[in-house]
């Protein structure tokens, strides 16, 4: 076996000695490659890439935009805020403002309406009127234009309606009508002449128990008047205190259980001369009232409800 000396180190011309030495190169190769390439050190990654705030200096500012954005909706949110915060407060203020007006009402001190309710109902005669179906709080609006605060009573014979004194706890007058001689009822919004200085908000209802009647030229410019063949109800202006004042002021409740206890009325004792059963209408109701000063004056002051006025009177 001879050996020779050449480029790629020692040579073997037996040929089993080259085969070992050529592998044994491969393998140093392979080894010197996988050593500065795959299992490179996390110091020698950060070296190459650098620290995140070298790499962010180093990008160009692509977020400027984004964060004038943000600032932007910030502002609209503050704006946003700010607006409904005005509009809270602003209910707020009306609201105490309410609560203030309705507190003058004598019917909303504690006890009143119970108290009152017990006196009415004492009134009826259970012989002649029934038993007692349903109690109410209303207001009555007369030929003139007028509100008047009354509590009304719905019995199995009668409707009864009341003037009540709420501050002496005391009835001063009563009217009653007999259910079956109601014949229509007519609900909805108020109309006035055509030159008529008066208008009215808000739905009613008529009562009419003699269509055959009209009132009289005597009676519709006599401001005292009561004869009249019918009455005209409005709720109560406290309906929108709670729940229980919203029951005892529905309007449009109270005209579906006059109906149905007026019905049986008509069945159990039927009128002479007049047709069984209850018409109801929906359409304008009319108050034949032209200039009205003084009911004016009267509705903007709630001169017909019992409230506490200082030193003015009730």
């Amino acid at each position: 076996m001879r050996f020779e000396e050449g480029g790629g180190g020692l040579t073997c011309h037996g040929g089993t000695f080259t085969l070992v030495v050529s592998r044994l190169n491969c393998w140093c190769s392979c080894f010197t490659f996988l050593s500065q390439g795959c299992f490179e050190t996390p110091s020698m990654a950060t070296e190459e890439k650098g620290t995140p705030a070298e790499q962010s200096q180093l990008s160009p500012p692509t977020g400027a935009p984004q964060d004038s954005e943000r600032a932007k909706d910030a502002e609209e949110l503050q704006s946003a805020c700010a607006t409904v915060r005005a509009k809270l407060d602003k209910l707020s203020a009306e609201s105490s403002l309410m609560n203030f007006k309705f507190k003058k009402f004598f019917v909303l001190r504690p006890g009143t309406l119970n108290q009152a309710i017990k006196d009415v109902e004492a009134l009826v005669k259970k012989e002649e009127d029934g038993n007692v179906q349903s109690v109410w709080l209303m207001a009555e609006v007369d030929h003139w234009n007028n509100e008047k605060e009354r509590l009304v009573v719905i019995t199995d014979n009668t409707l009864m309606v009341f003037k009540y004194d709420f501050v002496m706890f005391l009835c001063e007058q009563i009217q009653k009508i007999s259910l079956n001689y109601v014949d229509r009822l007519v609900h909805g919004t108020f109309n006035f002449p055509k030159h008529s200085l008066l208008k009215r908000e808000g739905e009613g209802l008529r009562i009419y128990w003699d269509r055959m009647r009209d009132p009289s030229f005597t009676s519709k410019w006599n401001p005292f008047s009561v004869d009249f063949p019918y009455t005209t109800l409005i709720s109560h202006p406290v309906s929108s205190i709670n729940d229980t004042f919203a029951s005892l002021c529905d309007l449009h409740k109270f005209r579906e259980h006059l109906k149905v206890v007026a019905e049986k009325a008509h069945a159990r004792n039927p009128a002479p001369g007049k047709a069984n059963g209850v018409t109801v209408l929906n359409q304008p109701i009319t108050i034949e009232a032209y200039v009205g000063a003084m009911s004016f004056l009267g509705n903007q002051n709630k001169l017909g409800y019992a409230m506490a006025r200082g030193g003015l009177g009730f």
